[in-house]
């Protein structure tokens, strides 16, 4: 597996990822903040990630459990990643930060996130996010 370069959208914070299987674990999820945050994450170990520039430049962002840490760029404020809760040895990585990568993907899982996998004992989809893109008008 290749190392994929990641960067915040002004570019403060660049990192390198290996990905645990590519783009198949892209996933979102519905709690409260992910809701809000609309991103599209994929899957690394924690320790895939290798900062090569603006790491003193990420701020942290947790609540409620406090166990998932999520990641932003303090200068354009992007998500570029986060512990995940549901797995703590894994980190969730914001697609549309990694170069050559898109989150307009034909097909996204919804992980329930209101009902935690953590808290109930199970992981579940709540739906499916589809894009179409518009035909060629030309």
């Amino acid at each position: 597996m290749n190392a994929i370069i990641g960067r915040c959208h002004c570019g403060t914070v660049e990192f390198t990822v290996i990905l645990s299987d590519g783009i198949a674990t892209a996933r979102r999820c519905d709690c409260s903040l992910c809701a809000r945050r609309g991103a599209v994450a994929v899957s690394a170990a924690k320790d895939a990630i290798t900062y090569t520039a603006g790491q003193d430049n990420l701020t942290l962002y947790q609540f409620n459990t406090e166990v998932a840490a999520h990641y932003f760029c303090k200068t354009c404020g992007i998500y570029t990643h986060h512990k995940r809760r549901s797995n703590p040895d894994e980190i969730g990585v914001n697609i549309a930060c990694l170069d050559g990568h898109t989150p307009f993907l034909p097909e996204v899982l919804v992980n329930d996130g209101q009902n935690h996998p953590t808290d109930i004992g199970q992981n579940s989809i709540t739906g499916v996010l589809r894009f179409t893109p518009a035909e060629d008008t030309e």
